[in-house]
C-alpha cells in the first residue's frame, strides 16, 4: 500500500471514531478510485450494510462514458439518493472515509443534497 492510501486509512479511522451510524440515521461512506466511486449506507449498531451502489454496477455503468469525472459524480449521487428515498432513508451521516472534500466527493455530496438527502 502507498503512502498517500495509508494515510487515508488512518484519517478514516480517525474520523469514524466519532461517527455512529443508526437505524433512524445510518452512516453514508463514500469510496472513490482514479475511475469509479462507490458508496453504501451503514448501520453501525448492528454492522450491516443496508444498501449500496457503485459505477460499477451492471445498471449504472452504461449511463457513463467515464465515471471518473465531476459531471458522472453528479450523476452518480442523484442516482444514489433516488434509490435511498426508495429504500426509506433520507437523513444520513456523511463519511468522507478520509478523503478530503473537493472534487468529486464534493460533487457527490451536493447532489445528495439535491436529491432530497439530509446531512
Amino acid at each position: 500500500m502507498r503512502k498517500k492510501e495509508e494515510l487515508r486509512l488512518k484519517r478514516h479511522k480517525r474520523i469514524k471514531m466519532r461517527m455512529l451510524g443508526t437505524q433512524e440515521k445510518p452512516r453514508l461512506v463514500v469510496h472513490r478510485s482514479l475511475k469509479n466511486i462507490s458508496a453504501q449506507v451503514l448501520d453501525d449498531t448492528v454492522g450491516k450494510v443496508l444498501f449500496s451502489l457503485s459505477t460499477k454496477d451492471k445498471a449504472i455503468k452504461n449511463k457513463f462514458s467515464s465515471a471518473g469525472n465531476l459531471k458522472s459524480a453528479v450523476l452518480f449521487g442523484e442516482l444514489f439518493a433516488q434509490t435511498a428515498k426508495e429504500k426509506g432513508v433520507s437523513k444520513v451521516i456523511f463519511d468522507r472515509a478520509g478523503y478530503l472534500y473537493h472534487g468529486r466527493v464534493k460533487s457527490f455530496a451536493e447532489a445528495l443534497r439535491k436529491g432530497g438527502m439530509e446531512f
